[in-house]
C-alpha cells in the first residue's frame, strides 16, 4: 500500500532529520525540534526592511571601502599607503596572479554580488514586484553565503598591523574605517535576511 505524503507541508530537523508538518511562525517565532532541540525554522522580526537598509549602506560604503587607502606605512623616512585595489594590484605587478585572483573574487567580487543581490530582493518584496525568476535568482544566491571573505581579509590587515607595528610607523586612514563599516553592513545585511520566509513566500507565489 503506498501513501502520498504532501512533502512540501513537511519540515525536517538539520541535525537529525526528525520530520515534523511546517509550522506557521510569526515574525520573532522560531520552532525547534523535540527530539534533539535545535533550531529548524525561525521568523525573523523586519527582515526585508532591515536587510534593505544594511544593504543600501553597504551599497554606499562600496567605492570608499576599495578605493580610499587602508593604513599608511612610514619605514626609512618613507610614507606609502595603501587601498584594497592597491594590494591586488601590487599582487599582479609581483605576479602573484593566483593570489590577486583569490582577493579579488572573495574580498571584492563576491560581498559586492551578495549586496546587490540582497538589495535586489529586499526591493523587490519591499515594493511588491515579485515576478518567477526571483526564485531562481535566490537559489544562486544562496549559495554566496559561504564565499563571502570580509572577515578574512579584515584578519589579515589586523596581523599585518600588528607585525610591523614594532618595525615602522603606521597610521590608520579613512579606508579602513570604511572597510570595517563595510564589513559590518555585509555581515548584518546577511544576519537580517530571513532566508525562511523569502523560500516559502516564492515558492507559494510560483511553484505549483
Amino acid at each position: 500500500m503506498s501513501i502520498n505524503v504532501d512533502t512540501k507541508k513537511l519540515i525536517a530537523c538539520p541535525q537529525c532529520d526528525a520530520l515534523y508538518d511546517k509550522p506557521i511562525l510569526k515574525q520573532g517565532q522560531s520552532a525547534k525540534c523535540i527530539r534533539c532541540g535545535s533550531t529548524m525554522a525561525e521568523r525573523k522580526v523586519d527582515s526585508i526592511e532591515r536587510s534593505f537598509n544594511w544593504s543600501l549602506a553597504g551599497i554606499i560604503l562600496l567605492i570608499p571601502a576599495i578605493s580610499l587607502p587602508i593604513m599608511g606605512v612610514t619605514l626609512a623616512g618613507q610614507y606609502h599607503n595603501a587601498s584594497l585595489l592597491d594590494c591586488i594590484i601590487v599582487l599582479i605587478e609581483r605576479q602573484f596572479y593566483m593570489i590577486a585572483l583569490l582577493v579579488f573574487l572573495f574580498a571584492i567580487a563576491v560581498p559586492v554580488v551578495r549586496l546587490f543581490g540582497a538589495f535586489y530582493l529586499t526591493y523587490s518584496f519591499k515594493f511588491n514586484k515579485l515576478k518567477p525568476s526571483l526564485l531562481k535568482f535566490f537559489r544562486a544566491f544562496h549559495h554566496l553565503d559561504n564565499w563571502a571573505m570580509l572577515n578574512v581579509f579584515m584578519l589579515g590587515i589586523v596581523v599585518s598591523m600588528y607585525k610591523l607595528l614594532d618595525d615602522t610607523e603606521l597610521s590608520i586612514n579613512m579606508g579602513l574605517f570604511a572597510f570595517v563599516l563595510w564589513l559590518i553592513s555585509s555581515t548584518m545585511t546577511s544576519v537580517a535576511l530571513d532566508h525562511d520566509y523569502i523560500w516559502q513566500t516564492l515558492e507559494d507565489e510560483f511553484e505549483d
